[in-house]
């Protein structure tokens, strides 16, 4: 790939970030790891994006073959993007880089997160050992998208779709659900807010919010005036 930013270099890393290290660019690709999206969804879960930078940056990764787009088949007749194959292989790398950051001595707490952020979390941050003996489905409504959660033999798959017989079932925002995961917000608080329902088996919810522990922060070696 060719660019105004190109960094001109033969180290395949640099290439790289010619290809994804646009400003978004990789937020792009993380909005369709979990599968194929229309440019409005992609809107919704980049905010801060404006629509000609969203353009934009799904014509280069189109160009360079990371994206592709397609027209579903009736009755939605809509256009989606999707990552291509060798696009898909980007998930282990965000999801690498994420686990990575979390370790930041000045990683920011309380910004507000998407729903296909908070899921990929969860597949970063699964820790086997916390769900030793744990066995369950779990419903994860929030508004019209829809995940279930699979929990056995120290493993976790969580996927867009429905679930046929959970042992839970949560609906509420992903804002609220990550307070809850990560933020330090008690369940029944959540609950009696009336930010988050809960079906079903209470103490599955419980138990599945402890799978995903925070990594220590890296030690800061920051001189203290230019500490964040």
């Amino acid at each position: 790939m060719t660019t105004k930013r190109t960094y001109e270099d033969g180290c395949a890393a640099a290439h790289g970030l010619d290809l994804i290290g646009e400003r978004w660019a990789l937020l792009v690709v993380r909005e369709l790891v979990l599968g194929p999206k229309r440019f409005t969804d992609l809107r919704a879960g980049l905010p801060g994006i404006s629509p000609n930078v969203l353009t934009q940056r799904l014509e280069e990764l189109e160009r360079v073959s990371i994206v592709q787009r397609r027209k579903l088949p009736p009755p939605a007749a809509t256009w989606v993007y999707e990552l291509t194959d060798w696009g898909r292989e980007l998930g282990p790398i965000i999801m690498d880089l994420g686990r990575w950051a979390a370790r930041s001595p000045v990683l920011p707490m309380g910004h507000p997160i998407g729903t296909d952020s908070l899921v990929m979390s969860f597949r970063t941050m699964f820790d086997p050992r916390a769900a030793a003996g744990f066995k369950a489905e779990i419903a994860l409504v929030f508004g019209e998208d829809r995940f279930v959660a699979r929990v056995a033999g120290g493993r976790l798959e969580i996927d867009r779709g429905e679930a046929r017989a959970p042992d839970a079932l949560v609906e509420t925002d992903s804002n609220t659900l990550a307070a809850v995961v990560y933020g330090g917000e008690k369940l029944a608080d959540a609950q009696r807010s009336g930010k988050l329902r809960l079906e079903g088996d209470k103490s599955v919810v419980k138990r599945f919010a402890t799978f995903f522990p925070l990594p220590a922060p890296a030690p800061s070696t920051a001189p203290l005036g230019l500490r964040a």
